[in-house]
């Protein structure tokens, strides 16, 4: 990913970084083992430890970059590229999704797949919480851009769409994105203020 590559460096904390970022976000974390990690990043297992105490914190940091690379910040740069009103910039999250779903690399949403692999009550499991509550939280906030009514009932019911689509297209439907805007049209009529 070149956006991954960007931010290698010498530095050897970002250097494990970006070792095991394909690793987790394509095998998941529970089989990817330290050594592996270390193997991959071509550090010494003292100056692993060093830049992180445990697999848990290169947990969080793993979860933090993939915020900071396709989090929701990244998600609404493209969709604002794609429409101008607010309920054109929703519909257009499942156009960047489905840009997403063709792609040879697709990996699912590490969020959630993190959180079901560790669970709600492992601090990683709420980490990926946060962040999807984030998620839902910018949706939110576009249904009150669009003046739609119950915004967080709305935005709780397009946080189902979007993790659906994502869990179909990882079951191998690359259409699941056209399936979600379609049922996405049908969600925002149906808060569209009277």
């Amino acid at each position: 990913m070149s956006r991954i590559a960007a931010a290698e460096s010498a530095n050897p904390r970002e250097r494990v970084l970006s070792a095991v970022y394909p690793l987790f976000a394509h095998r998941g974390v529970r089989d990817v083992g330290i050594d592996e990690i270390i193997r991959t990043a071509g550090v010494a297992k003292a100056t692993f430890y060093r830049h992180f105490p445990s697999k848990d914190a290169l947990v969080l940091a793993f979860l933090q970059r993939r915020d900071e690379v396709f989090g929701i910040s990244w998600l609404l740069d493209e969709v604002a590229q794609r429409a101008d009103s607010s309920e054109g910039r929703l519909l257009a999250i499942f156009d960047v999704f489905g840009e997403w779903f063709a792609r040879e690399d697709y990996e699912a949403c590490s969020f959630i797949r993190v959180l079901f692999e560790l669970g709600a009550s492992d601090p990683a499991g709420q980490a990926s919480i946060g962040y999807l509550s984030e998620i839902r939280n910018q949706i939110a906030r576009l249904g009150e851009e669009a003046g739609l009514h119950d915004v967080d009932g709305f935005a709780r019911s397009w946080r189902i769409l979007m993790a659906g689509s994502i869990v179909a297209a990882a079951e191998g439907d690359r259409n699941a994105a056209v399936r979600a805007r379609r049922l996405g049209a049908l969600l925002i009529a149906e808060h569209r203020a009277a």
